[in-house]
């Protein structure tokens, strides 16, 4: 059995061993250290697993520059978002070897290879398309301080997480990928609880692979999208109702949705590629935020990458139609009597503490949204 290569031909380890970890827990006192954030950290553990090979680091300035403006890494590999690591620390230099420190937490120890400064507005507009501070993302970005470092880092303590079961990296998805036999894998990628759209889309695609990887983002996210917990037992009670147990696994990918659209569709695969998947779910609105981006502006955005390396599957809205009686999509149903999927109004129905229809969502979904009390990040 043959698995998918990750993204540049090799899964990145950046994890200190056991006796280099204790030595520089030891000789704390001797560095120089810089605070990370939350977000920040988990960058950090993602780059040391291999999820995001084949970086080994922050982002230098010649592959910063290049992912703005090629979207592609410096070496001509795709790659999309930026990931750097801001500071307003001047006695930084340049060959300096710093701790990376979330409050009391030791994350990292990072070797400084380059400090260089950026253009924010330049920024915004490249990744997420507008400088409108109204996006989270550009919000975000000129939030950030005014220097970048660049280099590679060694991870010290990964954090804890509440979903441990779910937190599986690289290496261990790709074993278990192995060990089920799977050679075609598709992922999913999802900040929301599942309405009925989604399940018929996550099935079809399975329909034509071995099995299906549901990872949903754990982590930052903007007011009004679900929160991680309500997220995952929504999933937990749809595979143990609707699922083929043995054709699905349900992981977390621990990150900030940064609401980049269609860039962020592309590093997204580049993920699900490292986690070991073979095939990648693109439908409508992929990680966009208000009216941004085109709805299928994600899609189309494949086409500037026939290197990537990993298959999109392209999916257009479902709905239920009435006159078919069950779900369908606009390639196979000509019906105009029909009920969209709509997010925005099943979202309003729950926050009046009612129950989105049957013909919408899974009623064992509803109850867990429902019980939940407040589901929506506030």
């Amino acid at each position: 059995m043959t698995q998918i290569k990750p993204h540049g031909g090799k899964l990145i380890n950046r994890t200190l061993t056991e006796q280099k970890r204790n030595k520089i827990i030891d000789q704390a006192s001797e560095y120089q250290g810089v605070p990370v954030s939350v977000d920040l950290m988990k960058d950090i553990e993602n780059i040391a697993s291999g999820l995001f090979s084949p970086l080994e680091g922050f982002n230098g300035r010649e592959d910063y520059e290049s992912i703005l403006y090629n979207k592609r890494l410096s070496n001509g590999l795709p790659w999309t978002l930026p990931i750097v690591l801001d500071t307003d620390n001047r006695d930084i230099k340049e060959g300096d070897e710093i701790l990376l420190k979330n409050d009391a937490n030791l994350v990292a120890v990072m070797q400084v290879e380059e400090i260089y400064n950026y253009d924010k507005r330049a920024f915004a507009e490249q990744v997420f398309g507008t400088n409108d501070a109204a996006h989270p993302g550009v919000a975000k970005t000129y939030s950030m301080k005014d220097t970048l470092l660049g280099g590679k880092i060694s991870l010290i303590n990964e954090s804890e997480t509440p979903y441990f079961k779910y937190a599986m990296k690289p290496a261990e998805t790709r074993n278990l990928f192995k060990e089920k036999g799977w050679e075609k894998v598709v992922g999913f990628q999802t900040r929301n609880v599942a309405h009925l759209g989604h399940e018929y889309l996550q099935k079809s695609a399975l329909t034509m692979v071995d099995g299906l990887f549901i990872n949903p983002v754990i982590g930052k996210k903007k007011k009004g999208d679900f929160k991680d917990d309500v997220i995952l037992e929504s999933y937990e009670v749809l595979i143990d109702n609707y699922y083929p147990k043995d054709r699905v696994v349900l992981g977390i990918f621990q990150t900030e949705m940064r609401y980049a659209g269609p860039r962020e569709a592309i590093f997204h695969a580049i993920v699900r590629k490292n986690y070991g998947c073979t095939h990648f779910i693109i439908g409508r609105d992929h990680a966009g935020v208000g009216s941004y981006y085109h709805p299928f502006a994600a899609q189309e955005i494949f086409k500037e990458f026939p290197d990537i390396g990993i298959e999109p599957m392209f999916f257009m809205s479902f709905f239920y139609c009435n006159k078919c009686g069950g779900i369908s999509n606009d390639k196979v149903c000509p019906h105009a009597d029909r009920v969209d999927f709509s997010g925005t109004k099943m979202r309003q129905m729950i926050e009046a503490g009612k129950r989105p229809p049957a013909d919408s969502m899974r009623p064992e979904v509803a109850d867990v949204i429902l019980k939940s009390g407040k589901p929506f990040v506030e």
